[in-house]
């Protein structure tokens, strides 16, 4: 049939406005770039001011564009970039830290703190300024020189908590059995669906974990502070506090407001008192590269960026940090780094609680391949745990902060039985079959016994296969592997103790010990290439013909948008549903069992 006139019309106004919208798009993409390319002038004596929020993902790329829609979070490495650059930057003659409400997990946050120390040691102050400072804020400022909180400020600096989340109740209502099975007596990512409370040994590694990194925490404050251990524990269980009465605790160094502090800073680094204190903002300070510094130069290490739950097939990258790491990108990205003869070695940096056992082994191969031509490091973020374990365990050096979270060494299978909630809504459905266990994954029924035993033996299997690449990674015997697996959760510390870990640290040790195992004289500095780079905003609007835009792609940020709208809870909530949907088709997920929350 003719397209009518009117039609016609219609379609070429619609194509040329979508080519003016996509002409302005590409016009500010360039003038950006253009601005983004220029240095901004830094003054001498000059105070660094950096703030400290959010998430903080391990990398995100500089993007002018996303930057222009308010879509640009901050990194962790980005803010490691900047102290760097201002330990040796002879402008700059002090850091002043705004500190508000971080996101970032323990490890992270000893990551900036051994950041905070190492800039420290040029001999510039560092000044914390917190208007509320919760545990892990303070935690981050007793790495300081001073710390400051205005008058009406408070501190809460109440001790560390852990909360798990558990379905059981939730699906008895909805009428879903889960009829999961798991390998390890701490295995416990089952019992989130099949119980309503901790079993005797989650609650033992939940009193462990949170007995370590609670005296990590007292001891951090007690050394910086200059108190006793036992002087801290009571100040934090007679918190919360208000800036004065902190000021008197001798937790903090004044109840001052910020333009006070500006000008305690004045007086540090001689400033006459009718002079403007030079501020250098951060946004404007990360446009000087690196290079320009002296850093960042010389032969070139790999650093490959692994985020997020493990998937088969691409990887997506969130806009606020939240990415996947699907299995085909990253053996794809480190095949590359293998491959390229200018690279020495790979620092493979993880920050992951796992997800699909056959992505998971499909990596660990990759990283067996890679290490047969150049060394691979492994450095662990906030969490490398279950599969994110399994892709790290045959590195040939592991990094972990001493409060990183890993282990997990197990295995969860199963399905929902969901016949009870088909009885709910009047459904029925009926199974014709052809073999004797063709109907194992049927969501309507339990396993029967033959199912069940059929079931336990792949995934003791699964388990077996685990534990013995573990052991052949870590040069241990399978039977002591699987003594400390049994799917525990360790801190990076308990990890070293146990062998687990090699070396406390975080991304710029592992880059030390992976320069030292290529042979790269200590007096000569690395240049590191970041590997992959996430998509730009502009690269993510023109991929619509691309092949990595497939239709999985599309689906996973349709979900992603649709999450960010929820609740935490409820995001983790369906995530862990998404989790057991996986599992009923008999697919071994190698999953950290909760996701730890320890405020």
């Amino acid at each position: 049939m003719a397209m009518s006139t009117g039609r016609k019309v219609a379609l070429i106004i619609s194509g040329i406005v979508l080519g003016l919208i996509l002409i302005v798009v590409l016009g500010i993409a360039i003038i950006f770039s253009a601005i983004g390319s220029r240095r901004p002038s830094i003054q001498d004596n000059s105070v660094l001011a950096l703030k400290i929020s959010g998430a903080l993902p391990d990398y995100v790329p500089d993007d002018p564009l996303r930057r222009l829609f308010g879509g640009q979070p901050q990194s962790l490495s980005s803010l490691l970039a900047q102290l760097r650059k201002a330990k040796v930057d002879k402008r700059i003659t002090a850091v002043m830290l705004d500190i508000d409400m971080s996101e970032a997990g323990w490890a992270k946050s000893e990551e900036i703190r051994g950041a905070i120390e190492d800039f420290r040691t040029s001999g510039k102050p560092v000044y914390a300024y917190m208007e509320t400072g919760l545990n892990k804020d303070y935690y981050i400022a007793t790495a300081c020189d001073k710390i400051f909180v205005p008058p009406p400020g408070e501190l809460f600096t109440i001790g560390l908590a852990a909360d798990v989340m558990f379905f059981r109740g939730s699906l008895d209502k909805l009428g879903i059995y889960p009829d999961v099975y798991q390998i390890g007596k701490y295995k416990s990512a089952g019992d989130m669906f099949t119980q309503k409370q901790m079993t005797d040994a989650h609650r033992q590694y939940i009193n462990s974990l949170l007995d370590d990194l609670y005296g990590r925490y007292v001891e951090g404050i007690a050394k910086a502070r200059k108190k006793s251990v036992d002087d801290v524990k009571k100040l934090i269980d007679d918190a919360p506090y208000t800036a004065t009465q902190a000021k008197d605790a001798g937790l903090i160094d004044g109840a001052l407001y910020h333009d006070d502090v500006e000008k305690e800073l004045k007086k540090r680094l001689g400033y006459k008192e009718s002079d403007d204190l030079h501020i250098a903002r951060g946004s404007d300070y990360r446009q000087i590269s690196q290079e320009s510094l002296g850093l960042n130069k010389g032969e070139k290490i790999a650093v490959v960026f692994a985020a997020g739950d493990i998937i088969s097939g691409r990887s997506s990258f969130g806009g606020e940090g939240e990415t996947t790491i699907g299995s085909d990108s990253l053996v794809k990205t480190i095949n590359e780094a293998r491959d390229d003869k200018s690279i020495k070695a790979i620092v493979l940096r993880i920050d992951s609680p796992g997800g699909s056992g056959l992505a998971s082994d499909i990596i660990w191969r990759a990283i067996e391949n890679a290490k047969a031509k150049k060394p691979v490091v492994v450095s662990m973020s906030d969490v490398a745990a279950s599969g994110g374990y399994y892709i790290a365990c045959n590195a040939n050096k592991i990094v972990a902060e001493p409060s990183t979270i890993t282990g997990s060494i197990g295995v969860v299978g199963g399905k929902p039985v969901i016949k009870g909630f088909y009885d709910w809504i009047g459904l029925t459905n009926e199974y014709v079959l052809r073999g004797k266990n063709a109907g194992m994954f049927r969501e309507s029924e339990k396993f029967s016994d033959p199912e069940r035993a059929k079931f336990q033996e792949f995934m003791k299997a699964t388990y077996d296969d685990f534990i013995s690449k573990v052991g052949k990674g870590r040069n241990k015997d399978k039977t002591y592997i699987d003594s400390i697996g049994q799917g525990r959760v360790w801190t990076g510390k308990q990890g070293k103790d146990n062998g687990l870990v090699d070396e406390y640290g975080g991304l710029d040790k592992a880059i030390e010990i992976a320069k030292q195992l290529a042979n790269i004289p200590a007096d000569k500095s690395v240049q590191r290439i970041v590997m992959p780079k996430p998509p730009t905003f502009l690269e993510e609007l023109m991929s619509g013909g691309n092949d990595d835009a497939d239709e999985a792609s599309v689906q996973a940020k349709q979900q992603a948008s649709l999450l960010s709208a929820l609740p935490e809870d409820i995001r983790q909530s369906l995530r862990y549903a998404q989790l057991l949907d996986r599992a009923k088709n008999g697919e071994a997920i190698y999953m950290m069992p909760f996701r730890l929350r320890i405020k």
